[in-house]
């Protein structure tokens, strides 16, 4: 145990918005009767509720305390991805989600199953629980150990008792309760990010003026990176290995988000639980302006944090600037504000795949594999003992990336071996009407292997590429092995489709 600098007020705030969002899960949250209910919320959630969980979703602990370490250490050049990300959106709003609401999926990837065949709906769900569960194992870390630098606890304490609470809602309400806890955790993040902003801003000497200087001055503001000249010699070598490079950042912001937000469970689940389709695009196309708003504000704290200890050059800091964030709100913000910042937290704490990674599991999993033929009750149990089973697998990732630094492109890391795979699957379904079943499998794994070995290789130091380039030669790759090898090694599946 160590020094914990929190008082019982403290204490009380928190677990009075801790109390707070569990009531409105288990309150929005009733009634779950039938899979449908637990895996799609009856499709009956309004669209500007969807829009808010999706934020939750997509911000999480990783964009409240590593965002604003970023900034701090760095600039403010992970903007530049938002520009490629908000361009996705548009794409998956009007690309992907027709396709969805077609097929009228529970999940995502019984596109697949619909467009190329079960084989490839597998591979591709298999891929998205080892992206999932290692994505959401750093952003779940993220959340527990500032929890554990605040509170004083061990790690694993911390971890435990938070997502032992996240478990209790999910079983209970499904995707209705993360739903409507989504709504409510989006709202605390913009509070208690303006709220430090303007703390900080009142407590240096100049006021906001004198931060903006200061921040400025040491090159915190800076947004873009045009990469090295044409005439430098080590222009090929700088311009793959640097993925801050404008373009480069914009394209993978791209790509990334059409991965990550539209070939991922865990995100669109949230879009598939709105009635219609011209709701659920409606959601999607709102998500930049409030995403948008929360990367404005957290890219603000770590400017705001870097002025705050320039001008206080006698406070100490934390041996891992990763902490920057809560050792702040633990060392320098006064009592209740700490508790008010602790909450948004523990909030992050509770945003994790569990609703999705056991939709995904039962609906392209199980049922069709193990137990094709049961009643809606025992699908219902089911799932609910994979809540629990999903909660343990994920607590003992956490614990695992708990002893890594710069947690936000770690997630992005590892998102960049397989997401590559499932958006080149995808694309070669929305954009072609190729046949491919097996030859996508072969794709998939292939690229995957590929990226992962490019990766290690570059960690190394053994050759000059950036991790942001996993994506585009994961999905160019997965993307030309379907489309050359499906007629050849599929020839039977399209010989059906000619007949028909």
């Amino acid at each position: 145990m160590i020094h914990t600098p929190l008082t019982w007020p403290d204490f009380i705030v928190m677990a009075a918005m801790l109390t707070a969002m569990l009531s409105l899960g288990y309150w929005k949250g009733g009634g779950q009767v039938t899979t449908k209910d637990f895996f799609l919320a009856r499709r009956q959630i309004p669209w500007w509720a969807a829009c808010l969980a999706f934020v939750a979703t997509e911000v999480s602990a990783v964009t409240l305390i590593s965002v604003p370490a970023t900034a701090f250490m760095e600039n403010w050049q992970y903007a530049q991805f938002f520009i490629g990300s908000t361009a996705a959106r548009f794409v998956i709003a009007y690309l992907f989600i027709p396709a969805f609401y077609h097929y009228n999926c529970t999940t995502i990837y019984e596109f697949l199953l619909h467009r190329f065949g079960a084989e490839t709906q597998r591979t591709a769900t298999v891929f998205f629980f080892i992206t999932r569960l290692l994505g959401s194992g750093v952003r779940f870390m993220v959340a527990a150990l500032a929890l554990s630098v605040l509170l004083g606890w061990p790690i694993i304490p911390a971890i435990l008792l938070f997502l032992s609470i996240n478990v209790a809602y999910v079983m209970y309400g499904g995707m209705k309760s993360t739903i409507w806890t989504g709504t409510f955790q989006t709202t605390t993040y913009i509070i208690c990010g303006l709220t430090t902003i303007v703390f900080v801003a009142f407590h240096i000497p100049g006021g906001l003026v004198d931060l903006i200087h200061t921040a400025a001055v040491a090159g915190k503001l800076h947004v873009w990176d045009w990469g090295p000249s044409w005439n430098d010699p080590a222009f090929f070598k700088n311009f793959f290995r640097d993925p801050n490079i404008v373009w480069i950042a914009i394209a993978n912001g791209f790509f990334g988000s059409m991965a990550a937000f539209g070939t991922d469970q865990e995100l669109m689940s949230r879009l598939l639980t709105v009635e219609t389709r011209p709701k659920s695009q409606k959601a999607m196309v709102m998500t930049p302006i409030a995403s948008g708003i929360v990367l404005l504000i957290y890219l603000s704290v770590g400017t705001s944090l870097y002025s705050f200890y320039a001008k206080n050059p006698a406070l100490p800091m934390p041996s891992k600037l990763d902490k920057i964030f809560p050792y702040f709100i633990g060392n320098s913000m006064p009592v209740l504000l700490r508790g008010l910042l602790l909450g948004m937290i523990a909030l992050a704490s509770m945003d994790t795949p569990l609703a999705s990674l056991t939709t995904s599991f039962v609906t392209d999993i199980y049922k069709p594999l193990f137990h094709p033929q049961d009643s809606e009750e025992y699908y219902l149990r089911v799932s609910r003992v994979c809540v629990g089973i999903f909660a343990v697998i994920l607590a003992l990732i956490a614990y695992g990336f708990s002893f890594y630094q710069k947690f936000l492109w770690l997630a992005f890391k590892i998102g960049g071996v397989t997401f590559g795979s499932l958006l080149g699957v995808f694309l070669l379904g929305f954009l072609t009407k190729r046949p491919s079943n097996r030859a996508n499998i072969l794709g998939m794994t292939v690229m995957a292997v590929v990226n992962a070995t490019l990766l290690i290789l570059s960690e190394m130091g053994k050759i000059p590429l950036g991790w942001t380039w996993l994506l585009l030669i994961g999905t160019a790759g997965t993307f030309a092995i379907g489309y050359v090898w499906g007629p050849r090694m599929d020839s039977s599946r399209m010989k059906m489709a000619s007949a028909e």
